[in-house]
């Protein structure tokens, strides 16, 4: 089967953006975003959308799943994984090449491996029918539904019996939606420890320049609260700290740069952990794109 997916990952503040925006340009391609914050509206330069880098030479190139959700909505892997896939299965049916770009572990996990994310609401009818049985009926009909269960915990409790029924339920529906037929080529984007965090601090200064502060500000004078704002992650939680006069302008700056540095460090070792599951990463030394179009054609032809 031909490769009909192009991923480019790599640690924040890698140039990866910029990457996959010229390869899609080229390649006649699309972005498709692998970010769990990029998905918010409104949230733009605290989660390093980066819009303008999808100009190429006076040409927006398309991208999916940026800007779908307002922040007071919930969006998890389920709803990325479903996105994705409907999304994937758009482009490839227009001959397009999908180019997935990010740094969120999980989210590129969930669709480079197949994860299997069962939507299990729970089923008041089914509820209903299942609190009139014996919790050893009940046992009987979740180990006919999953032999080889593992949490036996679930064994012992009817209120557990009952949701792990639904769950498999839910799980057994699914598997008879076919997932697409994904065969990706995986590009990781490396630089020495030293340059990358020379990067991100740069990259900070640069987007409290931008106005990252105001961004802030004005998110929660719309109607998010400060925990709801913080829940968003580093640069919204310590400039929210910052608004609330918890800590100085200094402080914030100081503890938010060594926190994205941190933060790196966590998005390699997720990086390692998918290698180790079988996910195999070109690495790429440093932003040579040149060389990265290079290889994605070797793979593509």
């Amino acid at each position: 089967m031909a490769k009909n997916l192009a991923v480019i990952l790599g640690p924040t503040a890698s140039g990866k953006t910029q990457l996959a925006a010229k390869l899609a340009n080229d390649l006649h391609g699309e972005i498709i975003s692998a970010d769990s914050r990029q998905v918010y509206k409104n949230m733009d330069i605290g989660t390093g959308k980066d819009l303008n880098q999808y100009i190429i030479n006076g040409r927006r190139i398309p991208y999916h799943l940026i800007d779908i959700v307002a922040p007071e909505s919930e969006f998890n892997l389920f709803e990325f994984q479903n996105r994705f896939y409907k999304t994937f299965s758009e482009l490839i049916e227009k001959k397009i090449l999908p180019v997935l770009v990010g740094g969120t572990g999980l989210y590129l996990e969930s669709v480079l491996t197949g994860y299997n994310m069962p939507h299990a609401p729970m089923d008041q009818e089914l509820r209903k029918e299942l609190s009139q049985k014996s919790k050893d009926e009940l046992q009987k009909m979740l180990l006919a539904l999953k032999p080889q269960l593992h949490n036996k915990t679930d064994l012992e409790d009817s209120e557990r019996l009952i949701r792990a029924i639904e769950i498999e339920r839910a799980r057994s529906a699914k598997d008879q939606t076919q997932k697409p037929d994904i065969n990706a080529v995986v590009f990781g984007i490396r630089w020495e420890r030293s340059t990358l965090r020379q990067r991100i601090t740069v990259r900070l200064k640069e987007r409290l320049e931008q106005g990252m502060i105001e961004e802030v500000m004005k998110l929660h004078t719309a109607g998010l609260t400060w925990k709801k704002l913080e829940s968003f992650g580093l640069e919204y939680r310590f400039i929210s700290q910052y608004l609330q006069k918890k800590i100085t302008f200094d402080e914030m700056k100081n503890r938010l740069n060594t926190a994205i540095h941190q933060f790196a460090k966590r998005q390699e070792t997720w990086f390692r952990r998918m290698e180790k599951k079988g996910v195999v990463i070109n690495w790429l030394q440093s932003n040579d794109y040149s060389l990265l179009k290079e290889s994605v054609m070797k793979f593509l032809q």
